[in-house]
């Protein structure tokens, strides 16, 4: 009866194996197709996987609040306020966030276009005394002007040309225009279902994850289902750390520019200073954004201090990026600076932006998970754990 029950269960075994072979074997095949169907997929759930995106970056303040500053409110009727006052209040705080920033960049960004636009036209006259003054001053230069003014310019010939591409490229233009409005509004239509969906997990963020819990105890097996909980609850831990480690490391990063920038006489500090902070939010690379627009700005008053920003921001770059970001992130995501260094390249070439934001946590997890598995086979062997060595 045993062997019976064993044959049998070793029977069901091989014939799920032998299906999840076939169904790995077709998709082999056709992979083009599963890879259309997949992105497919994707496209259909973009505005749901935003709206998780969202509901997750705003869960980490908002939890904050619920549990720290709003602690101690107990009763039935204080759950039912707390819960919508702290949704609201850090609503307030993202859009006072955004708001200092546009507020603090976008005024200094048109006066400094403002200004360009008045010195131009004294440029331009400049430029043309200037090259008066080469064309006589030399001979050659003098003969080959003159030689382009002996230029025949068939006005007709251009006319007719022009008149053919606007023939030819109206329909052209017409369906660009149509494809960047069609885009833009269902940019606006998906960016709206995202916050709306975000709204909604937040609100029964706890009811959505007990009904979670109760499908993977339904469909797996208990010990599988306990990993996978073990997994995901590793998971939120290390995206939330590393986006809070993240915030902290772009306000220590827009602090020092300010500083910096403030002891050395630069202008525009504190809106460099703001918009650096905001831009380092993409791992390593979002900070140049912001030298390129502060670099831009000071050339237009004084090229060599621009030259000198430059080089103060390559310093702080190299302090930052060596020495803060791997220390504030990685502790927080309890990642050494090499795997966090490491993860940050790989993530970029692999992904761009996102990949950075991605590879980090997810390099945590499984470096947590594969110490774990190292250190209880360790401990089987009787052989000492592994344990990391304080960075200095």
């Amino acid at each position: 009866m045993v062997e019976m029950e064993f044959s049998k269960e070793k029977l069901r075994q091989i014939r799920h194996l032998m299906v999840m072979a076939a169904i790995l074997i077709l998709a082999i095949i056709y992979s083009d197709k599963v890879l259309v169907g997949v992105f497919f997929v994707i496209n259909i759930l973009k505005p749901f996987l935003y709206g998780g995106a969202i509901a997750f970056a705003l869960n980490i303040p908002m939890r904050a609040l619920e549990e720290k500053a709003l602690g101690r409110w107990r009763g039935k009727t204080a759950q039912k306020v707390k819960r919508p006052l702290c949704m609201v209040l850090t609503l307030v705080l993202v859009v006072f966030i955004i708001s200092v920033v546009v507020g603090t960049v976008l005024p200094q960004v048109t006066l400094t276009a403002a200004e360009i636009g008045k010195k131009i036209p004294a440029f331009t006259e400049q430029v043309i005394a200037d090259l008066d003054r080469l064309t006589k001053d030399s001979p050659i230069l003098a003969e080959q002007v003159s030689k382009l003014e002996e230029i025949e310019i068939k006005w007709d010939s251009i006319l007719k040309s022009i008149v053919d591409f606007l023939r030819n490229g109206m329909g052209n233009v017409l369906n660009s225009t149509f494809n960047v409005a069609s885009n833009i509004i269902s940019g606006v239509v998906n960016g709206v279902i995202s916050f709306i969906f975000a709204l909604y997990i937040l609100v029964q963020k706890e009811k959505l994850a007990n009904q979670g819990r109760r499908i993977i105890s339904a469909y797996l097996p208990e010990r599988v289902g306990n990993k996978v909980l073990e997994i995901s609850s590793l998971l939120y831990k290390n995206f939330s750390s590393f986006v809070t480690g993240q915030c902290v490391e772009a306000v220590i990063l827009g602090v020092m520019f300010v500083v910096s920038m403030t002891v050395f006489r630069m202008p525009y500090a504190l809106m460099v200073g703001v918009l650096i902070a905001f831009m380092a939010l993409i791992p390593i690379v979002g900070a140049f954004i912001g030298c390129a627009v502060g670099a831009f700005l000071i050339l237009i008053n004084n090229p060599l201090q621009a030259l000198w920003f430059v080089v103060l921001f390559l310093v702080l770059q190299q302090i930052e990026g060596n020495l803060i970001y791997p220390r504030v992130v990685g502790s927080s995501v309890g990642l050494p600076s090499i795997w966090v260094l490491m993860a940050v390249t790989v993530g970029g070439s692999l992904f761009g932006i996102a990949g950075m934001l991605m590879f980090i946590p997810l390099m945590s997890t499984c470096y947590a998970l594969f110490k774990e598995s190292v250190n209880k086979r360790n401990t089987v062997k009787r052989r000492p754990p592994v344990v990391e060595e304080e960075e200095e």
